[in-house]
């Protein structure tokens, strides 16, 4: 099965779709979709999509070589294979993808995908090319170490990604009993909205059933309609800002923040640690020098 073919064959099926949802809400809220956040959309996929390639080339030897010479099993080829694959791998993406909120190293790269004030399929294409640098990659190592062979690993990795395209609209309501097992476009919108209620909740790729076993689900709630973006809202389509901005800010705070403790809290602490340790320098009382 050669998944970059059957994902090229979903291009069309993608842009369909987009096109479908945009004249859905054409006349029910003509502001769902914008033309420049769309075409920004757009920019940063292409912009993704060849950094990925490049990083394919540089990491699948990785893989090779751990599953040639450190693999601790041979996985069955046929369905039972296939089965284990997507099970190994959407848990990975699920450590993945909370790590991507707690760690702001990682959350440099993620917060390319969360910035958009709108949330509709074409938002699914919002990625950035530093996921590569952020280390992306790393998380799916254990996958070569099981047994997986780099093709495997590679095309599981994409299909898992392709499905989630579908689950950003606000097009769908909740879709009953399947809320409990896939990620679902209900409990995607609670991931991407920044109200308090629903920060850093359901991380699933394809499975829910990880958010609910690890604490991470809430459900969305009619009564809190979710706000999309980021809690630092960037107002801006430029591709490059949104790419960059979080790198350039955090990389100033490892600079000019004191102590080798909060130089590493400001690369690999929580996202919000930042703004907890500038709200403790402003309520710390005034330095008392003796003449």
């Amino acid at each position: 099965m050669n998944v970059e073919l059957i994902l090229l064959a979903l291009a069309p099926v993608f842009m369909l779709c987009i096109g479908i949802e945009a004249w859905y809400w054409r006349r029910r809220r003509p502001g769902m979709y914008s033309l420049k956040d769309t075409v920004s959309n757009a920019t940063l996929a292409l912009m993704h999509q060849g950094a990925d390639k490049l990083a394919w080339l540089l990491i699948v030897p990785v893989y090779a070589w751990l599953y040639d010479h450190h693999r601790l099993f041979t996985m069955p080829a046929g369905w039972v294979g296939f089965l284990l694959l997507f099970v190994v791998q959407d848990f990975l993406y699920y450590v993945f993808h909370r790590a991507s909120h707690r760690i702001r190293w990682l959350w440099a790269a993620h917060v390319v995908h969360h910035s958009s004030e709108r949330l509709n399929l074409s938002t699914a294409f919002r990625q950035s090319l530093m996921y590569p640098v952020a280390g992306m990659w790393l998380f799916w190592t254990p996958m070569a170490l099981i047994g997986f062979t780099p093709t495997q690993i590679v095309g599981v990795v994409l299909l898992n990604l392709a499905f989630q395209f579908f689950v950003h609209t606000q097009a769908i309501p909740k879709l009953g009993w399947l809320e409990y097992v896939l990620n679902t476009p209900s409990i995607h919108r609670a991931h991407h909205a920044r109200n308090p209620r629903y920060i850093d909740r359901n991380y699933a790729g394809v499975l829910v059933v990880w958010d609910r076993l690890f604490g991470s689900y809430v459900e969305e709630s009619d009564a809190e309609p979710c706000e999309f973006g980021i809690v630092d809202q960037i107002h801006t389509h430029n591709p490059i800002t949104l790419t960059f901005h979080e790198w350039r800010t955090m990389a100033h705070d490892a600079v000019t923040m004191p102590g080798w403790h909060n130089k590493w809290m400001a690369l690999f602490g929580p996202p919000e640690w930042r703004h907890a340790w500038q709200a403790s320098q402003r309520t710390q009382p005034p330095q008392v020098t003796q003449g």
